[in-house]
């Protein structure tokens, strides 16, 4: 597993950097300690903390952006969590824990106690929704979550788009903290830039995530034109946010939850394409297509690290799922008590760009350009923008 970066938890990853917030804001210990280019003395003095999330925005794509407003603030690298992905990432900024003691574990995470594959941050199960349409579960009892914003000694302000301010998944991570929507990238740096305003003396912490550039670079990659106009489009409306809040006495911190990896249509591997690999599978994948969970048959083991061998082996590394626990790729300390069970048997790493898909019956095909979730530098390197006003 040499080709791959593991996340740098004793000081230099997202986790770390929610310990310093957390030890900085009066919050409680994460079991990290603090971020190496962040000290919690520093994020004390300031009277507004912000942290703006931008979804997507990898150290290596701003690397070829170039100059610009992002990168003469730039402050450290700093790496993702594992997974690289939003479920596992998002969920240890919005509860300041590290995937090893919440428990998310990618967008597609077996929920033994539901009895099924589920989509968590839509928090709905992967099989047709049918009657789940109408169930509105609550995602803080299933999953057990605890806000970060709950433990603060501090005001708490979460500002994120409209279409899932109110979703089973945001009440469960938001806590005690007033929830803020908008529609468009300008509302969403005009909300910050109001409450960086408010007269309100007493100290606040604000977080504010911006889904776009994700998005963009799923549909036509990370290289392509419309995400560096996407980006260019960002600079452009951060740099008239800094000058809006100037003199605000605010420490405002910008990162990303991972970075993205293009890939090509050979890369894009599909289970349908590999019956005799599906036929030793109990569930359907799980994790990311960067890192996908296979869960085994009783017997099946043999055989499906056989096949992997013969037919997979230039696309992927197959550990044992227990392993890569063991070793600290999910965090440090005491595992989730049921994080055996939403990591699988075996995780297939995939190498250089490829993926592994499957689709279940009744699921909308969606084949991405612009992927993530593995353990690349593309994927798992970040960057820290910080800037006091």
């Amino acid at each position: 597993m040499s080709a791959f970066m593991k996340p740098h938890y004793q000081g230099g990853s997202l986790v770390n950097l929610m310990s310093s917030l957390a030890q900085g804001l009066g919050g409680r210990d994460n079991g990290h300690p603090p971020l190496t280019a962040l000290s919690p003395r520093r994020v004390r003095r300031a009277r507004r903390v912000v942290l703006l999330l931008i979804d997507g925005l990898g150290q290596r794509l701003l690397e070829r952006r170039g100059s610009g407003i992002l990168a003469r603030h730039h402050h450290a690298v700093l790496t993702s969590v594992f997974p690289t992905t939003t479920a596992s990432a998002i969920t240890t900024l919005l509860t300041g824990q590290a995937p090893q003691q919440h428990g998310v574990t990618g967008w597609f995470t077996y929920l033994r106690e539901l009895g099924a594959v589920w989509t968590v941050l839509p928090f709905k199960p992967r099989a047709l929704p049918g009657e789940w349409e109408l169930v509105d579960l609550p995602a803080g009892e299933v999953l057990g979550l605890k806000p970060f914003s709950a433990s603060l000694a501090v005001q708490s302000h979460i500002v994120s788009p409209q279409r899932i301010i109110d979703s089973s998944y945001s009440r469960a991570t938001s806590g005690t903290s007033i929830r803020h929507a908008y529609e468009t990238l300008e509302e969403y740096f005009d909300t910050v830039a109001a409450l960086l305003a408010d007269p309100d003396p007493r100290p606040r912490f604000i977080y504010a995530y911006w889904p776009d550039l994700d998005a963009e670079a799923h549909r036509c990659g990370a290289a392509s034109v419309e995400v560096a106009a996407l980006l260019e489009h960002l600079e452009t409306a951060f740099a008239a946010f800094l000058k809006r809040v100037q003199g605000s006495d605010a420490l405002i911190l910008l990162t990303a939850d991972h970075g993205m990896i293009d890939t090509t249509p050979e890369q894009r591997l599909q289970l349908a394409d590999h019956p005799e690999l599906a036929e030793c599978l109990a569930l359907p994948l799980c994790g990311e297509p960067r890192a996908v969970f296979c869960y085994l048959r009783p017997g099946a083991e043999d055989r499906f690290l056989a096949y992997i061998e013969r037919h997979l082996a230039h696309a992927c590394h197959c550990v044992p799922a227990a392993r890569l626990i063991q070793q600290g790729y999910f965090g440090l300390g005491p595992p989730h008590p049921r994080l055996h069970e939403r990591v699988g048997d075996y995780v297939l790493l995939m190498k250089d760009g490829y993926i592994l898909k499957d689709q279940i019956f009744g699921e909308r095909p969606f084949t991405p350009v612009g992927i993530h979730g593995g353990l690349s530098a593309e994927e798992i390197q970040v960057p820290l923008i910080l800037v006091e006003s």
